[in-house]
Parts: C-alpha cells; sequence; structure tokens
C-alpha cells in the first residue's frame, strides 16, 4: 500500500508538531546549531496564525498518512537589490528522520515550484546547510545549483567579535600615545638641566 503524502498550509494546530520539526533541524547532523531555540507551541501557534494571512510567505507542512512530518517556509522576494525578477525562496525545509524516503522532501519542493510559477517567478532558491550533504544531494539532483553560504550568528555575537577586532588597533594608538607622552615628559625634564648648563 502507498503511503499518502499531502502538502498543505500550516494551521495553528500544527504547532506541537512544527515545534518537533524545529528541535530536530535544530540539532540535525549532531553539531551546535546556531538557529534560535525550538519556540513554545503557544508562541508557535500565534506565528503560524500570521503566515496565513501573509501574502508573501506561506509556512507548509507536509503529512504523511495523516501525521505532520515535515516544513518547509517559502518566501517571494526580489532576486537582487537590482532586479525586478521575484524568486521563491525556499528555508528551513525539513522531514523528519523517521520519514525520510518517502517523497515528501519532494513534495515540499513541488508545492514551492507550483506556487512560484502561480507568482511568476522565474527562479527558485532553497536555503540548505552546508554540512547537509545528503539534503544537497537530493537538491542538487533537482537541478539546484550552489549560489553562496549563507551565514547565522546572534547580533551580541557579531558585535562582540567587531569590537575584539577592533581592540589590537586600539590597544596599538593607546600605546603609541603613552609613548608619546612618556618621551616629552622625559624631554621636558631634561630641558631645564640643558638650559642651565
Amino acid at each position: 500500500m502507498v503511503a499518502a503524502v499531502e502538502v498543505r498550509d500550516a494551521r495553528p494546530s500544527d504547532a506541537d508538531a512544527l515545534v518537533a520539526l524545529w528541535r530536530e533541524l535544530s540539532t540535525a547532523a549532531g553539531l551546535p546549531s546556531r538557529l534560535p531555540a525550538p519556540p513554545s507551541t503557544a508562541a508557535a501557534e500565534v506565528a503560524v496564525s500570521k503566515h496565513l494571512d501573509d501574502p508573501l510567505g506561506r509556512l507548509l507542512v507536509v503529512e504523511l498518512d495523516g501525521q505532520v512530518h515535515g516544513m518547509a517556509y517559502l518566501r517571494r522576494t526580489a532576486i537582487s537589490p537590482l532586479h525586478d525578477d521575484t524568486t521563491v525562496t525556499v528555508e528551513y525545509l525539513h522531514v523528519s528522520d523517521t520519514s525520510r524516503r518517502h517523497g515528501l522532501g519532494k513534495a515540499l519542493i513541488a508545492e514551492a515550484v507550483t506556487w512560484a510559477e502561480h507568482e511568476s517567478c522565474v527562479h527558485l532558491a532553497v536555503v540548505a546547510p552546508a554540512i547537509a550533504r545528503e539534503a544537497n544531494r537530493f537538491l542538487a539532483r533537482l537541478g539546484l545549483g550552489q549560489a553562496g553560504v549563507l551565514r547565522f550568528a546572534n547580533t551580541h555575537t557579531v558585535r562582540r567579535r567587531l569590537t575584539a577586532e577592533h581592540a589590537p588597533n586600539l590597544l596599538a594608538l593607546l600605546s603609541s600615545r603613552r609613548s608619546a607622552v612618556a618621551r616629552r615628559a622625559v624631554s621636558s625634564r631634561a630641558e631645564p638641566e640643558s638650559a642651565g648648563k
């Protein structure tokens, strides 16, 4: 018997399943994730409700035999700041480990392509972690090539690192100022002695 696969827009009642999928996604490959921590079910319900009315974005789930086992977030945006063309970007594409090899990822991508065609978007982009070899192979088989690397961090972390990068320059400046002040102090003490000779 063939398993029934259905892709649809997420509903607030899917919040528990979406939080579980997010937890899986953020711990994929057993490495520490830079993704935000999983939200509470209540926060996820509110977020899903907002997506239902968003003309530029869709939060999808994919069901296998009536149970949610995957998700993807679609966004319609300009392909670049210099072009009029739009693209559909697929983000947070994830199928639960227990439900792989049933066509769920393909079904989510097919829905993204259908929506892109409906919205007259001639391009499709998919964000995938660089370390997710299986996911990247899957996307490559569908004709999607690598166009860049998306890096993600907390703004506090980036600010701290920026400050640390500039700190050596600041220390060098302060050191040179201290040296100049010390040289002036030494030379001002030496001047009265030489003036008295």
